[in-house]
Formats: structure tokens, C-alpha cells, sequence
């Protein structure tokens, strides 16, 4: 019953594809930095986030979606389809590539796939990948290259080129002119591309650090995390459970010995005796750490709140041209919630307003837990911690199971290939060949019904960590660490280790990482 059901429903939407060719669906991208995975309401948190609950509630919630565990090599996968290591985007044993990697000339992103058949395509804040944005076939463009200051445009750039010196950045504020901008395109979208369907990749900052945000956003929540990372996690995992979010997910322990995965020694004489190193017990901090603590928290959340009503602006933009019900809409993370600690850019200056531009902060360990409930680890790791994004898709005209729960596994490496399908978009044939196919799946499947994704296996490599999973089998090891093995379909978490106990399974997954390990060396010392 549940096969013909699901039959169906797929034969259903793929004929409102069909039938919807002439009328191809928009495509908004929508991803953010460094947000941890329990951070929005729909998905367990404290933080007001209004927007997205309602396109929660509107659409699809996947709760087994992963990105890369680092910034650039997500970005480079969320708009190649390609594991970032595959395109020189992440760096591999013996090896260079990384964040100053240059794709291969055939490794072609998002909109170069889809200008070909009418779409314009734009992008507003974020880029850190390789090249110039509009070589990468965007007709328009607000590059966010100022990364260390939310209150000044200085440095960042409009379609590649410098912003004029006259631009108008009275009261700026980062977020809220990188909406600016995705309004601006779609105004103009309207005004003289109507009737052409269009793609924006709309990439925030925030909540990045700097952790930096309008005053009358951080008294908002200025004492609201006060009672500390113990209550606020426990609070966000029994609202996760009544929600059914996580059925095999429990709370593991805080890792108290875990440090931030870069070391600064210098940044905590400059921030002063209200940092702290490790997640200790709140108890056991002073006064003065737990109000700096829960000030960086409030700040956090702050940054995360101003970002949803930015995001309801570009909402509301949609709906006032009309494009709103066939409008693909996509949300997720680059990483899980940061560790780290550090002082960079303008510095800090300790007798400046936390959260002012003169002030330099990262969320560090202790909230960074909470903000990655129920999970371990942290941004850079490839735990869950690291790794777990959430992911909303919301699409009126094509999503008729509203508010409901996706629990297939997907990574960021699926939305190309999603979209090409939803497009019906193919690779131009004088492009240069390809010479390995995109290794996502579609999840244009899942928009009807709740079904798996059938794949080889998930794989990750960053900074020396590792990890693969094949169908509910995890296999994970921090940087030279010994490897873990993890059930998730008993224990999301990664609480209870059975490499001991499951040591063919274990040599069996190790041989998996490894070939593919041996199979992406291979491929990019051919395809330089």
C-alpha cells in the first residue's frame, strides 16, 4: 500500500512538472553561516524565527541533511553538485587545494545550467569560492568580501567591481543589505524580465563572527541565556523530541575537555577574564564569564533573528511580483555552530558595547554545544555537531505535504542535481566533458512522499577529520583519532561507539573510506 501511495504521488508530481514546463519554477537559495543545527524554532530553538517556522509549516523539514563541515567547501558543493574535493574546493592527503582552489574548467556551477533556458540568475552576500561571480554565469551581483565588520560595506564589491564611492551606507548593517540587494534584483527582475524565471543564491553572513548586531536586536535577548548552555540545550532538545524531530537522537554530554579546533592563545588576553576555553559547567563560572557568555549568546541570537526578518523582506518581495507559489525555496547551513575563538580584523576593544563594530567576538565552545543540540562536536569536525544542517524546502505549487518531516539522508551535493531536475535543465553539449557524473541525487522524490534516497554512501574529508556513511552505518574519526562506529538509525547522537563490538562492519566502511579516498586522488592528479 505504502508503494503504490508513494507511486502515485511521484506520478503526480512529475506530471505537474511536465505540465508546468512552459512555466518553469524560480529557485531561492537561501544559505548562512556558521548557524548551529537546534538554532531555529521549527527546528527546537529559543530564537524567534517567524519566517522560517512558516515555511517550515508551508513546506518540508529533511531532518538527516548534512553540508560539508566548513564554509567554502559547502558553497563550492551547494552550487557544483560535486564533493568539494573532487573540484580542488577541499584539501586531500598530498594534495593542494582548499579555499584558494580553482575548479576544474568543466566544473560548472548552478547558473550555467540554467541561463540556457531563460533563467537570470543573481546572487546577494556571501561568495568564497573561486573566481569572479559573474564569470560563473550571474548577471548580477553584491559580493560580501568584508567579513569582519557587519557595520561597513568597505571592501565589498557590486557585479565584481568595487562599490562607488558614494555609496550610501548610513546606519549599514550587513544582513540588512545583502536582503536589500536580493529585493532590488527581484524588483528589477519584474520590471524588465517578466515572464522569465530566475535563480538567487542568497548567502548571509550571519551569524558568522564577528558576532556583531544592532543594539535594540541584542536587548532583545540580553538575559534570556543567563540560566546557561546546560538549561538552554536541555530546553531545545525535549522541544526537538515533542516535535518528533529526532526519535533516535539522545542528548549526549557535553565534551568538556574540547577546545576550540584553533589555537589563539593571544585573543583570550585580549577579551579579557570573561572568556572561557572549554564548555565547563556553568556553575563553575564566574559572575563575569556567565553575563560575557550569555551576552555572546544574546548576540547570536540576535544576529540569527535580524537574518529571518530579513529573509521575510525578500518573502514578502515575492509575493507582491506574484512569484511566490512557484518559487523553490531551499534553506540550510554551511557548518554546524563555531568552537572557535579568535580576534581578527579591526581587533577588540573591551570598552566598546558587545556586538558594536569595535568589538570582536566568536560564540566558542560553551553555547556552541547548545546551538548544535542533540549532537556532538562542532564547525570543522565531521561529526554530527559539525556536519547536521537544517534543510527547508517550500514550494506551494509543488509541495502539497505541508509541515511535514523528511528523514532521508542528503547532503548539500543533492541541490544541483534537485534543481536541474525541477529546471529540466541538461548539460550544453559544448561544454567541456564532464569527466565524473555529479555524485548527489535528486530530491525531487522526497517533495511528494517521504522515501530514501538510495546512494553508495555519504563521504567526508576536512582538515584531517573523517568520516562515510552508507544507508544507517556511520563511520567517523576526528584528526588522528581512531575511527568510531556509530548506528544512527538507534543513536543519531554518536553516543555509543560499537567499533569494539561491529568489526566487519567497521573494516568493511574503513575500505569504503578509503577507496573513495583513493578513487578522488586518482581522479583530480588526472583532471588538473
Amino acid at each position: 500500500m505504502e508503494k503504490r501511495l508513494f507511486f502515485v504521488l511521484l506520478l503526480l508530481l512529475v506530471s505537474y512538472v511536465g505540465a508546468a514546463a512552459a512555466e518553469k519554477p524560480n529557485f531561492l537559495l537561501i544559505l548562512v553561516d556558521d548557524m548551529g543545527f537546534s538554532d531555529l524554532g521549527c527546528y527546537g530553538g529559543e530564537i524567534d524565527t517567524p519566517q522560517l517556522d512558516a515555511l517550515a509549516a508551508g513546506g518540508l523539514r529533511y531532518t538527516q541533511f548534512y553540508n560539508t563541515g566548513r564554509c567554502w567547501p559547502t558553497r563550492a558543493s551547494i552550487l557544483s553538485g560535486y564533493y568539494p574535493h573532487q573540484i580542488h574546493r577541499d584539501k586531500l592527503p598530498d594534495h593542494a587545494g582548499g579555499n584558494r582552489g580553482r575548479r576544474q574548467e568543466w566544473a560548472k556551477l548552478l547558473p550555467d545550467y540554467l541561463n540556457p533556458l531563460g533563467y537570470r540568475s543573481y546572487h546577494s552576500g556571501k561568495w568564497h569560492i573561486d573566481g569572479p561571480v559573474l564569470a560563473a554565469g550571474f548577471h548580477r551581483s553584491r559580493l560580501v568580501n568584508n567579513q569582519g565588520d557587519f557595520f561597513t560595506n568597505a571592501g565589498n564589491r557590486l557585479n565584481d567591481r568595487p562599490y562607488p564611492d558614494d555609496f550610501d551606507a548610513n546606519d549599514y548593517y550587513c544582513t540588512e543589505a545583502t536582503a536589500d540587494h536580493a529585493i532590488e534584483c527581484l524588483r528589477d527582475h519584474q520590471q524588465h524580465y517578466e515572464g522569465q524565471p530566475f535563480f538567487h543564491y542568497l548567502a548571509f553572513i550571519a551569524p558568522h563572527f564577528p558576532l556583531h548586531a544592532r543594539q535594540s536586536d541584542i536587548d532583545k535577548y540580553r538575559d534570556r541565556y543567563l540560566g546557561g548552555w546546560e538549561v538552554m540545550r536541555q530546553q531545545r532538545y525535549e522541544r526537538q523530541q515533542q516535535m518528533d524531530l529526532l526519535p533516535a537522537a539522545a542528548l549526549s554530554e557535553p565534551e568538556r575537555d574540547l577546545r576550540p579546533p584553533y589555537d589563539f592563545p593571544d585573543a583570550f588576553e585580549r577579551l579579557g577574564a570573561g572568556e572561557v576555553k572549554y564548555p565547563l559547567h556553568w556553575d563553575e563560572l564566574t559572575a563575569e564569564q556567565r553575563r560575557f557568555q550569555a551576552t555572546k549568546m544574546a548576540i547570536h541570537a540576535a544576529m540569527i533573528d535580524r537574518m529571518d526578518r530579513e529573509i521575510g523582506r525578500v518573502v514578502d518581495q515575492l509575493k507582491a511580483m506574484g512569484e511566490f507559489e512557484n518559487t523553490v525555496i531551499f534553506f540550510a547551513s554551511d557548518n554546524g555552530a563555531s568552537a572557535e575563538i579568535m580576534v581578527r580584523s579591526g581587533g577588540h576593544d573591551p570598552s566598546v558595547p558587545l556586538g558594536s563594530s569595535a568589538s570582536y567576538l566568536c560564540l566558542g565552545p560553551g553555547f556552541s554545544t547548545a546551538c548544535n543540540t542533540p549532537f556532538r562536536k562542532h564547525k570543522t569536525w565531521v561529526h554530527e555537531g559539525g556536519t547536521a544542517t537544517p534543510l527547508i524546502v517550500h514550494w506551494p505549487e509543488g509541495i502539497s505535504d505541508k509541515g511535514a518531516l523528511r528523514r532521508t539522508a542528503g547532503h548539500v551535493i543533492d541541490i544541483p542535481p534537485t534543481i536541474i531536475e525541477l529546471a529540466a535543465a541538461q548539460r550544453p553539449a559544448d561544454w567541456p566533458e564532464a569527466p565524473i557524473a555529479m555524485p548527489g541525487q535528486s530530491l525531487v522524490p522526497t517533495l511528494a512522499v517521504d522515501t530514501v534516497v538510495e546512494r553508495e554512501h555519504l563521504w567526508w574529508y576536512h582538515d584531517g577529520h573523517r568520516a562515510i556513511r552508507q544507508g544507517d552505518w556511520k563511520l567517523v574519526s576526528s584528526k588522528n583519532q581512531p575511527w568510531e562506529l556509530y548506528h544512527l538509525a538507534t543513536d543519531r547522537s554518536e553516543i555509543r561507539d560499537l567499533a569494539g563490538s561491529e568489526k566487519d562492519r567497521l573494516k568493511a566502511l574503513q575500505a569504503a573510506w578509503n577507496q573513495h579516498l583513493a578513487r578522488t586522488i586518482e581522479f583530480v592528479s588526472e583532471s588538473p
